[in-house]
């Protein structure tokens, strides 16, 4: 694992109106790293993620992709001199989102969804874009589903294709936003399952979770987040094992105990 980061937020900050958002957040993902946010809904998750690809324009601070500034000309300034959209295209490329909704074309079949941003925006060819698509199906369990329609899968098979879609363009860092809270309970396992398979292959991934125990399991490294602010951070054993502030334990007691119920059978 590299040393360098592959994405690096410095002092980020975002605000609509009057209302600040984001209060100055620094985040560092080396290459191969799994990074989880979590936090109250509100806190902010959600608005980092979409800032570190550009889906949010961020009015504070930096963010760097594979040591490029996105979204602005250039770095330290208080006015915020926007870069032209094929330079933030550019250098956001190495970046892919898989959304929480979804997000599928309902009137293309399952391939069509996965090939569409590799023929949109990278200008692959349709037949390459069809093999690279069926490839990144395969992967996510799929290959099957290629020429059904979205509202024909249930909703763990629609999020293994967004799935597949961030994939397909063959990135080097996926932003998942709550991937498994649009789920029925079933449901949400055949997900996390292919994260799992992800993270085990050396994907670079952060994800907002509201699932615990699967960031206590996979993150190298977890960010709590509350009003904009990052409150603590640290690898999975300090947050669950060893929190060092009272906002972060009292987040966790529902979960500690819920787990605890689940060991001792003690409702």
């Amino acid at each position: 694992m590299s040393s360098l980061p592959i994405l690096e937020l410095r002092a980020v900050g975002k605000s609509y109106g009057a209302n600040r958002v984001l209060k100055g957040i620094d985040l560092a993902v080396t290459r191969g790293e799994i990074v989880s946010l979590i936090g109250p809904s509100g806190s902010g998750k959600t608005t980092a993620l979409r800032c570190m690809n550009f889906l949010e324009a961020y009015d504070e601070g930096e963010v760097w992709i594979k040591g490029q500034l996105l979204g602005y000309r250039s770095a330290g300034r208080s006015e915020r001199d926007r870069d032209s959209e094929k330079s933030i295209a550019e250098v956001r490329r190495p970046v892919s989102m898989v959304f929480q909704q979804f997000n599928l074309w309902p009137h293309m079949t399952v391939l069509g969804n996965v090939a569409a941003p590799l023929v949109l925006s990278k200008k692959t060819s349709r037949a390459d874009a069809h093999k690279q698509a069926l490839a990144a199906l395969t992967r996510v369990g799929l290959a099957e589903k290629a020429d059904a329609y979205p509202t024909s899968l249930s909703g763990g098979q629609q999020q293994r294709v967004g799935i597949a879609r961030a994939l397909a363009i063959e990135p080097e860092v996926m932003l998942l936003d709550e991937p498994t809270s649009a789920l029925d309970p079933e449901l949400v396992e055949e997900v996390l399952s292919v994260i799992r398979s992800l993270a085990q292959d050396g994907m670079t991934m952060v994800m907002v979770t509201h699932e615990m125990s699967f960031a206590a399991k996979i993150s190298d490294h977890v960010v709590f987040m509350e009003a904009g602010q990052i409150v603590e951070a640290g690898p999975p054993e300090q947050i669950f094992g060893n929190t060092r502030t009272p906002r972060l334990q009292q987040f966790l007691k529902p979960w500690f105990d819920r787990s605890l119920t689940s060991v001792t059978g003690v409702a």
